[in-house]
């Protein structure tokens, strides 16, 4: 049975490399690897928008939150839901017609048009050290699904997941992450559909799952339950509005409806997905009640409580999900690094060819240095924590100010950028990541952001003649 699993698992990464390969020949110049040529319709927007939202932390961390705490883990995933509903409607549409009026190809491009060279240049570096942080909460998922299926030792699952991701991403960027997405995504939702009544059973149906839950505090708030519950969406909900990945993703959109569209039918299912991890680690608590590490709790499910072929089948989804996020986060490493700091401040002369050359050899670099952090990582929740905090704090005033108040300059947003990630993370290591006053590290950055935006905005507007 363990080795139907890997063999499953294998062939499946196969798979993915062998398409991304084979399209990766059909990318020629940057136009193709950073916005797919501007083609994507509603339904690859949606596919590509999906998988990438769907990964970590929306499966296996999800699933080790509901163990932990129950149903408002929801609010996980759940905030990305929400926070995708402001970039269907509001924000997406208004900066995919600026991309293309202006040719921007990275959140770089946008913020050196409407700030300058100096906030391009900081979010860049900034951008560089969270990034990193979630692809390596990616590869452990990876990791833990290999280590529960085989033994694999972790650091071999990490080098695992970072090849396989590294290899069909690097052959031809965003065009060839849309087409493997399509597939990933039909494993991803076929497997969980499909594993979700089974496991039910196998744990002994609903009464059971609540009989031997019911007495664990707020285990059946929505609201809050231990060390989840609402407060997720300020960490989370701006950073799926603002991710250059999400962004630079409806760049490639072909116009305004399919983005609308397309990010839109993404936050109707992330809204009913939300619910699906939680209940499976609650499921998992029920027939597994002392696993030692709570991010083992889908991947022991799948493999302990279902028949070979249908655990097969949602390790397979597993692995999809964190995969297909995984390319989104080189997409953002990548792009950054060869169009925001290379040519515009490294060689402003290079060629089409040069810039997409170092395009594709800062995802092979990106990937070996995720794969490091991932082997010295304690954690999934932990490095995806400090990547979402550090996200929101830092982009979410500049972008959102850019496109809707064209009073603010540079002096503003670099004051917002400084202001919330100094307040963030004196916060976050003030209170060891609890917040403070019932704020979290990731609230009361928004709250230094803002309040640094408006103060220097405030001190301009009182110096004017």
């Amino acid at each position: 049975m363990m080795n139907l699993h890997l063999i499953v698992l294998l062939s499946y990464a196969a798979i993915l490399m062998g398409v991304g390969l084979l399209i990766g020949r059909r990318v020629r110049d940057t136009g193709g690897f950073f916005v797919a040529g501007r083609r994507l319709g509603p339904f690859l927007v949606f596919s590509t928008m999906l998988a990438a939202n769907i990964g970590a932390g929306s499966t296996v961390n999800a699933a080790a939150l509901g163990y932990r705490d129950g149903l408002s883990a929801w609010w996980w995933v759940g905030s990305a839901g929400l926070g995708s509903i402001v970039l269907a409607w509001w924000i997406g549409p208004r900066i995919r017609a600026l991309s293309k009026r202006h040719g921007l190809r990275t959140i770089g491009d946008f913020l050196e048009l409407r700030y300058g060279q100096s906030v391009r240049a900081l979010i860049a570096i900034l951008l560089w050290i969270g990034t990193l942080a979630i692809l390596a909460g990616q590869l452990i998922a990876i990791a833990w699904v290999l280590n529960v299926v085989a033994g694999i030792d972790r650091w071999v699952g990490c080098v695992v997941g970072g090849v396989v991701v590294t290899v069909y991403f690097s052959a031809g960027g965003l065009l060839t992450t849309v087409w493997v997405n399509v597939i990933q995504l039909a494993v991803l939702l076929t497997g969980f559909f499909v594993v979700f009544p089974l496991a039910l059973s196998a744990v002994g149906g609903w009464n059971q799952v609540v009989a031997s839950t019911q007495d664990i505090e707020g285990y059946w708030s929505l609201w809050q339950g231990g060390g989840s519950g609402w407060f997720y969406l300020a960490m989370l909900g701006p950073a799926f509005v603002v991710s250059p990945g999400l962004l630079q993703k409806v760049y490639g959109a072909r116009d305004d409806s399919a983005v609308r569209i397309g990010v839109g039918l993404n936050a109707v299912v992330l809204l009913v997905f939300a619910a699906a991890p939680p209940l499976l680690g609650m499921f998992a608590r029920t027939a597994f009640p002392d696993l030692p590490n709570h991010d083992l709790a889908l991947p022991t499910l799948l493999m302990e409580s279902l028949p070979p072929l249908v655990g097969a089948l949602g390790l397979a989804a597993l692995f999809s999900a964190e995969v297909s996020s995984s390319d989104a986060i080189l997409f953002m490493l990548s792009t950054s690094l060869s169009q925001d700091l290379y040519l515009r401040f490294v060689r402003p002369s290079a060629t089409d060819g040069d810039v997409l050359r170092v395009a594709r050899w800062t995802a092979v670099c990106g990937g070996m240095l995720g794969t490091s952090l991932a082997i010295v990582s304690e954690s999934i929740a932990g490095t995806l924590s400090f990547f979402y905090t550090l996200l929101t704090v830092s982009l979410f005033v500049p972008v959102i100010a850019g496109l809707y108040l064209r009073r603010l300059s540079s002096p503003e947003a670099l004051a917002a950028i400084t202001g919330g990630v100094t307040l963030a993370t004196v916060v976050q290591i003030a209170s060891a990541g609890e917040g403070l006053a019932g704020l979290t590290p990731a609230m009361c950055g928004l709250g230094g952001a803002l309040l640094g935006g408006v103060l220097v905005f405030a001190i301009k507007m009182r110096s004017a003649p």
